[in-house]
């Protein structure tokens, strides 16, 4: 007799994550797709809106929290780390993510995503990489590719592109990932596994920008891109990362999947004041006995 399934009521849902706000990316550019694929995880993981926190900078995918359910805050640009960080420290139990572009998180912000990386706080980033400037219609970006034209170069890149995958192992991220929005159900798995990941998670998002990257099309990735999972890659080896990090400019081939994830206590677990005390949200502020008279002095 064949099994007969079950019905699993989750206690939320996709509709729990619905935001009010409809997305106002342009039709086909692959933010949706990334909004799409957190959705899936977070109900995969069935994670509380209301313990859920995304923080984004400046540019089209900035816009990222006010697509979805939970809390968001739209920060200044390049200022995803500081937040991130600062928002974790003050409540350890949220599930805290970044969402912005690699201008925001590449360029500008790229001190706050090594030191986040670094510190190995337990948060996602994901940046949405679409190898150019979308929101100020379409100059070069950290990751445009050499001989790029664009608004900014109209005769062709000649900057070398920042390599992001090589910059999360570098910084010290503990999980270091990529994914493409054409493949929503592989990019789910992905966003799963990095919110899961107790450390810093790190998501490089090949999110194309149909509007002003003619180059970087959906095309162009589904003729280079190979899945991790189908090769005899070893996750937690840091060299052969590094290794598939540079597929892209040596073979002209894009890895997709995890490159690396290893466990290592997160900055939480080693803040003494965890250990002793609960977090700053729970205990509330403390206040300094001659708090009163250090106030009447600024009056």
């Amino acid at each position: 007799m064949a099994a007969v399934s079950q019905k699993v009521d989750l206690k939320f849902s996709n509709s729990d994550w619905k935001s009010e706000v409809k997305p106002t990316w342009c039709p086909g550019c692959g933010d949706y797709g990334v909004l799409s694929a957190t959705k899936k995880a977070l109900v995969k993981l069935q994670r509380d809106p209301k313990d859920t926190v995304v923080a984004s900078g400046i540019g089209c995918s900035s816009n990222f929290p006010h697509f979805l359910g939970g809390y968001g805050i739209h920060t200044l640009h390049g200022r995803i780390g500081p937040y991130l960080t600062s928002i974790k420290l003050t409540n350890p139990k949220l599930t805290v993510i970044g969402a912005g572009g690699d201008g925001d998180g590449l360029g500008i912000g790229i001190g706050g995503l090594i030191h986040a990386a670094r510190r190995n706080l337990d948060v996602t980033y994901v940046i949405m990489d679409n190898q150019i400037y979308g929101l100020t219609t379409g100059q070069t970006s950290p990751t445009s590719r050499i001989g790029h034209k664009t608004k900014s170069t109209p005769e062709g890149n000649i900057e070398n592109p920042l390599n992001p995958i090589a910059v999360a192992l570098s910084a010290g991220a503990t999980f270091v990932a990529r994914a493409f929005s054409g493949d929503g159900k592989h990019f789910a798995q992905i966003m799963e596994a990095a919110i899961a990941h107790k450390g810093f998670s790190f998501v490089d998002a090949l999110s194309p920008c149909v509007t002003f990257n003619k180059f970087n099309t959906y095309d162009y990735f589904r003729e280079r891109v190979y899945n991790l999972d189908e090769t005899d890659h070893d996750k937690t080896d840091i060299l052969m990362a590094y290794q598939r990090a540079y597929d892209w400019d040596h073979n002209d081939k894009v890895p997709v999947g995890i490159y690396y994830q290893v466990s290592k206590p997160t900055y939480e677990d080693r803040e003494p004041a965890y250990k002793t005390e609960e977090s700053i949200i729970e205990r509330g502020a403390i206040r300094p006995r001659n708090y009163d008279d250090l106030i009447g002095h600024l009056y």
